[in-house]
């Protein structure tokens, strides 16, 4: 997908047939070639960002995918690290990388959990989760409960974390983009079993915050300069830092 170490479309359509789970299994090995995977440059900025409310001793990455999230957890924890994913393939392809890498670089400890994130396996036991580019694989109505999973696994104080890009406004050709890939998906799903769900329109930043704030958390944001202003001003990407109330 936009380049030769990416799926071809015959492999993306099988994919988009699939549930999500499968789906992704079938995708993982070349996921890193797509346009899905979060870019560098917004794993880098979240990184420097963390460093300056830092430093954080256990950090787990929600729906970690291939890993590339937990590299920016591997630069702001000192103690250990933990990827969750429910995709078997992705997770094979994560804990690959982890063995190359780690016969270079010395760090805190990985780990690989295969779990939904619906229904973490963890006790509280983590200074910091962050997550990058999954909410869209969850409907509205599951927000309060992932929430909820997210609270239960933090120490007290702790941090929840993700990036969070303005939504391009109706003017732009993203917006109509978004709109029909949302409606491909809703036409897919409305006849197509399993379902699968992957709708970019629907993490909206005003309702997340209100349901943060239901689950248990204080919500900051955090501009990341790094992306700029648009024309009114506003940051072209936040951070979202929500930090899991004492009591």
């Amino acid at each position: 997908m936009f380049s030769p170490e990416g799926p071809s479309l015959r492999e993306l359509a099988v994919q988009a047939l699939s549930s999500v789970e499968r789906g992704y299994d079938l995708l993982a090995p070349k996921f890193d070639h797509t346009p899905f995977r979060t870019p560098d440059s917004v794993l880098d900025a979240v990184a420097r960002a963390l460093d300056r409310i830092g430093p954080f001793d256990a950090g787990l990455d929600l729906c970690c995918g291939t890993g590339a999230g937990v590299g920016v957890l591997a630069r702001v924890c000192r103690e250990s690290v933990t990827g969750v994913d429910f995709s078997a393939g992705m997770l094979a392809v994560a804990r690959e990388g982890t063995r190359t890498e780690g016969s270079r670089v010395e760090g805190p400890r990985v780990d690989w959990v295969r779990a939904d994130a619906r229904a973490l396996p963890f006790a509280p036991a983590f200074d910091l989760v962050v997550s990058f580019g999954a909410f869209g694989h969850f409907l509205p109505r599951e927000l309060p409960g992932l929430f909820a999973q997210v609270h239960s696994v933090l120490r007290p104080g702790g941090c929840f974390v993700f990036p969070v890009v303005a939504p391009p406004r109706p003017t732009s050709p993203a917006y109509w983009m978004l709109l029909g890939f949302d409606a491909v998906m809703r036409v897919r799903n409305a006849v197509w079993r399993p379902p699968f769900v992957m709708y970019y329109r629907a993490f909206r930043l005003g309702d997340v915050r209100r349901e943060l704030g239901d689950a248990g958390f204080d919500v900051d944001l955090h501009a990341l300069p790094e992306f700029g202003q648009r024309s009114d001003g506003s940051p072209r990407v936040r951070m979202v830092v929500a930090h899991r109330r004492a009591v």
